[in-house]
């Protein structure tokens, strides 16, 4: 396995314009095709505990994966959902990730209300805190400010409607919403990325950080190890020089 890469801080400005672009493969769920990604030059592995999600592990096998992940220098979050009240909720995901110092950073891509974030971030202080959000409009955008002790966000498309689950389908959303947007806070890019189309994207946004799931799948759930090559092939292709 080659050496690990230079990692982009999470609180590192994403639209600098500089540096390597950062990649994030989400949703694996053996070793095998979790060394694939990291051999291919991956920063940061997702692993999914949202149990309605086809790509989703367990606690343990997440515990397993991310000590793997860490002892090769990279980056495990961990994609979850949490909500005080009536909202989606992975039970016991605080206890989980207050025992595993392996996760690095926990992607929040539910139905969460600022509340809801302040709520878990006073419950697992430790890793970096990152809010997924869905995205139709500008005013989804301009939304992001209510969110406090966020070290990022997460883009994705609004998911489709009855959706059991926030993300994972394989939907862009409109890149030019983010024309002329700035953030305190990075942004992360997601939905619908491939390795056909991440370049494009990333040129279209100025983002330098981006997340791909079902865009190197063979079917849900089911990772592609020649598509996670590509795309990590193609986005370190469209870094910026």
């Amino acid at each position: 396995m080659p050496s690990p890469p230079s990692l982009h801080p999470i609180d590192e400005r994403a639209t600098s314009g500089s540096g390597r672009v950062c990649i994030k493969v989400c949703g694996l769920r053996s070793l095998d095709m979790v060394d694939v990604a990291l051999e291919a030059g991956a920063d940061r592995i997702g692993l999914v505990l949202v149990s309605s999600s086809p790509r989703a592990v367990d606690f343990a096998t997440a515990g397993k994966l991310a000590a793997h992940i860490a002892s090769a220098g990279r980056e495990a979050w961990a994609v979850a959902a949490w909500s005080v009240f009536d909202g989606p909720k992975v039970e016991g995901l605080d206890a989980f990730i207050n025992a595993t110092p392996q996760i690095a950073a926990v992607q929040l891509h539910g139905r969460e209300t600022p509340e809801d974030i302040q709520d878990f971030a006073t419950r697992c202080p430790a890793p970096r805190l990152v809010k997924g959000i869905g995205i139709a409009s500008r005013a989804d955008l301009e939304g992001l400010a209510g969110y406090k002790g966020v070290d990022a966000f997460l883009l994705d498309a609004r998911p489709p409607a009855g959706a059991d689950r926030e993300g994972g389908f394989g939907r862009p959303f409109d890149w030019s919403i983010l024309r002329g947007f700035r953030s305190e806070r990075p942004l992360v890019l997601s939905g619908g990325l491939t390795p056909l189309n991440v370049a494009e994207a990333i040129a279209a946004t100025g983002l330098t950080q981006v997340d791909v799931s079902s865009g190197v799948e063979q079917s849900p759930g089911v990772k592609d190890a020649r598509r996670i090559r590509d795309f990590i092939s193609a986005a370190h292709a469209a870094s910026p020089r």
